[in-house]
């Protein structure tokens, strides 16, 4: 309650309601579904400060790239394919907030049709932007 009023004083009503989202998609278990619904400039504060990376949008579009190869080769989220197996069999790899274990499944799955929030372990974030 107390740093509700806090926030609310010395920032808005509506920062506070924007930190409570921001927390909710970090650690809630219905993350996903909210990270589905929030608005772009919501998805970039929340994520404010991670690493981005920029990937052709028509590479992800196209559904012909598999996400093996958008997180190895497209975007340097890992340095191998190796590594990147090993963490998806261990079910440490969740892309927008959902585990994924078949990393030859095709990337067509943008967030406000151009983001792609990539998962490491709990805590690594990475952020894909398509242009």
């Amino acid at each position: 309650r107390l740093a509700k009023e806090i926030t609310t004083m010395v920032h808005s009503a509506e920062a506070y309601e924007a930190a409570v989202e921001a927390s909710s998609i970090l650690f809630s278990k219905d993350a996903a579904e909210k990270l589905h619904r929030i608005d772009e400039a919501t998805l970039l504060d929340v994520f404010e400060g991670v690493d981005t990376f920029k990937v052709a949008k028509s590479d992800i579009e196209s559904g012909e790239t598999k996400l093996i190869d958008l997180l190895t080769e497209k975007a340097a989220v890992f340095p191998s394919k190796g590594e990147l197996r090993k963490l998806a069999q261990g079910n440490g790899l969740s892309i927008n907030k959902e585990k994924v274990t078949d990393i030859n499944a095709t990337a067509d799955m943008l967030l406000a049709g151009k983001y792609i929030l990539v998962q490491k372990g709990k805590k690594q974030y990475f952020l894909l932007i398509a242009e």
